[in-house]
C-alpha cells in the first residue's frame, strides 16, 4: 500500500458516528471536546464554523468539507450572536445513522462522521494536521459530490444496510479529504504527511512502506526518488524531520507493535518479518522507538473504561452539523 494507506490501516479509524444534521432557519450549536478526528461536508446552505482557540470562524457553503483533528470544542451557528445551544442537550435522542433537525429543517444540510483512532499512535496522524481543515475548492467539491449525495441518500431514505452504507461513505469522505489536503501542496510543515507531497519524497517512502523487511540502503532509497545519495538525504531529512533511517524504522517498529497486540506471533517471528535475523537487535531497535520492551507492549493491552464526561461527549456526538 502506499504511506497514507499504511498509516490509516495502522491507526484503524473506527467510525463511532455516522449521520445528518437538517438544520433550521437560525440555529447557534456548542459541540464539546472529541477523541479522534471529525469529518463533515456541507451538502447545502452555508453555515459559521468556531473551532476554539481559532482566532477567526470560517465561512462554510455548499460542497465544502472540513475535518477537525485536534479534539478542540466548536461551535456550528447560522448566525454567531446568536446564543448556543449544549448539543447533548438538543441530539440526546437521536440514534447513530439517524438525521437530525432543529426548526423542521430545510435551510441546509450536513452528512460526515466521527472517527475513533487507535489512541496509542493517534498523533501520527492528528499531531500533524492544523485545528481546520478547509476543502473548498471548486474542484475538490466536486470530488467529494458523489460520496455527499449518497450518503444524503442513505440517510434521508433509510433502507437496510444502510447505516453501514452510511459508515464506509464517511470512511471514503475522510480519506478523500486528506487526499485532496495533501494535493494542495502543503508548504512549510515537517513530517511524513508533508513529505507525501513531494513526489521524489513520497517515491522514496513508498518503496519502504511496501517492503519494510528489505534491506535498504540510502543509496538505494535515493535511486527510488531520483536524486543523488547526498541531496536525497538532506532533502528527506528536511522534510520528513528524520533520516531515512530512522523513519523505516521507526515505521518498522509501529508495524511490530501493531503485531504484538492483534496477532498471536512470537517477537522472533514478528523481527524476522521486519527484517531483523536477530531477536536481540530486534528488541533493542524495539525498546529505543517504543520506549519499552517487545513483551512489555504486547502484555499492555488494557484500556483505561473512558470517564463520564467522555461518555456524555460521545453521547452528544451524533454528527450534526450546520448550515443555514
Amino acid at each position: 500500500m502506499d504511506p497514507l494507506s499504511d498509516v490509516l490501516s495502522l491507526l484503524k479509524p473506527r467510525s463511532y458516528k455516522a449521520g445528518g444534521f437538517a438544520a433550521g432557519k437560525d440555529v447557534s450549536i456548542q459541540f464539546p471536546e472529541h477523541e479522534g478526528i471529525k469529518c463533515y461536508a456541507v451538502v447545502s446552505g452555508e453555515c459559521w464554523l468556531s473551532v476554539e482557540g481559532v482566532p477567526d470562524p470560517v465561512r462554510l457553503r455548499g460542497g465544502d468539507c472540513f475535518l477537525l483533528p485536534r479534539g478542540r470544542a466548536f461551535r456550528l451557528a447560522t448566525d454567531l450572536s446568536l446564543p448556543a445551544v449544549d448539543a447533548y442537550t438538543l441530539f440526546r435522542t437521536k440514534s447513530n445513522g439517524s438525521v437530525s433537525s432543529t426548526d423542521g429543517g430545510g435551510m441546509g444540510f450536513i452528512v460526515g462522521g466521527h472517527f475513533v483512532l487507535d489512541g496509542r499512535h493517534a498523533d501520527i496522524l492528528l499531531g500533524m494536521l492544523p485545528p481546520i481543515v478547509h476543502i473548498r475548492k471548486e474542484s475538490d467539491k466536486a470530488a467529494l459530490r458523489w460520496s455527499l449525495d449518497r450518503m444524503m441518500e442513505e440517510l434521508r431514505e433509510p433502507q437496510p444496510g444502510g447505516f453501514l452504507v452510511a459508515q464506509h461513505l464517511a470512511h471514503m469522505m475522510l480519506v478523500q479529504a486528506l487526499r485532496l489536503h495533501l494535493a494542495e501542496g502543503i508548504e512549510g510543515g515537517v513530517g511524513w504527511l508533508f513529505a507525501l507531497a513531494d513526489k521524489q519524497m513520497s517515491a522514496a517512502m513508498t518503496a519502504m512502506h511496501e517492503d519494510p523487511a528489505h534491506r535498504w540502503t540510502l543509496q538505494g532509497l535515493a535511486e527510488r526518488a531520483g536524486m543523488s545519495r547526498t541531496t536525497f538525504a538532506l532533502k528527506f531529512k528536511e522534510t520528513v524531520g528524520a533520516s531515512p533511517m530512522d523513519y523505516l524504522t521507526r515505521w518498522r517498529m509501529l508495524l511490530a507493535g501493531d503485531r504484538l497486540t492483534s496477532s498471536a506471533d512470537p517477537v522472533s517471528v514478528i523481527a524476522l518479518s521486519l527484517g531483523y535475523e536477530s531477536e536481540s537487535a530486534f528488541s533493542t531497535a524495539f525498546k529505543r522507538v517504543m520506549g519499552c520492551s517487545p513483551r512489555q507492549y504486547g502484555h499492555d493491552r488494557n484500556r483505561a473504561p473512558p470517564s463520564p464526561r467522555e461518555e456524555e461527549a460521545a453521547r452528544a456526538d451524533q454528527l450534526e452539523p450546520m448550515a443555514g
